[in-house]
């Protein structure tokens, strides 16, 4: 257990850490909203550069990992729509809500830090490679189903997707790879301060955020979509990537804790840009961070990350 708690009490405890400072008021919710800002315009971005300028990439796409990590997000995301729709009178736009609660993960401030703690360097490809693609891959499926299969939304989203900080880290990340210049001197030591503080930035971030977000949705709705979010999701993962497909085990293991991670902030944002069922994904990002503490747990140890 004590091997357990090196891996999670510092995610853990920064993200308590933002919570209390934000709940005593020592630090105000504007001052979270700026380091949020940070950490998903410029904190995070850099990290990925850095890790994608040293990274050792795989010579073909890992299709196996996108299917192990992406077949558990369409099962978790139909399963919570129709749930949604027979037992709890979901129109169809609350519905697309609650899978996209269920599906997406919170990457940047959760997952990253959670899983570079667990895997280290090992894992970092695997992971920034997902970070990735999943944004594009569950922000567009969420805006299709709400809006409908039409051109000008998917050109509306495009430009969104292309110039987003996450993504213009990756890309480039890769490209200074492969011009062959050197990270050396100064603009190396820019580089790694801001991607030293990524991290622990983004943990109190999300504990300051997480004074935002209160138990406003039924409560019933909401425990249905954390069960999908820290169990049903990794479990599938977990099966696709070890049972069925054989994947590597870091790559594996980064799927299922990626699919572990609590219910990503972009799920808010999506329901408050469309004014739908802001309570139910609020009340979903709370709950889940909150219990993903122990979630975290069972799946460190069904990894065996206790010896790594």
């Amino acid at each position: 257990m004590s091997d357990f708690l090196v891996v999670v009490l510092p995610v853990f405890g920064l993200i308590a850490i933002g919570f209390a400072a934000a709940w005593t008021k020592l630090l105000p919710l504007r001052a979270g909203e700026g380091l949020s800002d940070y950490v998903f315009s410029l904190g995070i971005p850099i990290l990925i550069f850095k890790t994608m300028v040293n990274a050792h990439l795989p010579e073909s796409q890992p299709w196996g990992y996108w299917t192990a990590y992406f077949g558990g997000v369409a099962c978790v995301w139909v399963l919570a729509m129709l749930i949604g729709r027979r037992y709890f009178n979901l129109n169809h736009r609350q519905n697309v809500v609650a899978g996209f609660s269920a599906a997406q993960s919170n990457t940047v401030l959760v997952g990253i830090p959670l899983l570079l703690k667990a895997y280290g360097e090992p894992g970092a490809v695997p992971l920034f490679l997902l970070v990735a693609v999943h944004l594009p891959v569950t922000m567009t499926t969420a805006t299709v189903l709400f809006e409908g299969m039409h051109l000008r939304t998917l050109w509306r989203l495009i430009p969104k997707l292309i110039f987003h900080p996450i993504l213009l880290g990756l890309l480039v990340g890769l490209a200074y790879k492969f011009s062959g210049l050197p990270l050396s001197g100064p603009f190396q030591t820019v580089v790694e301060n801001i991607a030293a503080s990524a991290l622990p930035c983004a943990l109190i971030a999300m504990g300051m955020a997480l004074k935002s977000y209160g138990l406003q949705s039924d409560f019933r709705l909401t425990g249905v979509i954390v069960i999908l979010k820290l169990l049903l999701h990794p479990a599938i993962v977990f099966v696709l990537g070890f049972k069925v497909l054989h994947l590597p085990e870091v790559w594996a293991g980064v799927a299922v804790l990626f699919a572990a991670a609590p219910t990503g902030i972009n799920c808010y944002l999506f329901a408050a840009r469309y004014n739908t069922a802001q309570a139910l994904a609020s009340s979903a990002i709370a709950v889940s961070t909150a219990l993903s503490i122990f979630s975290t747990l069972f799946w460190l140890w069904m990894l065996g990350i206790q010896h790594l």
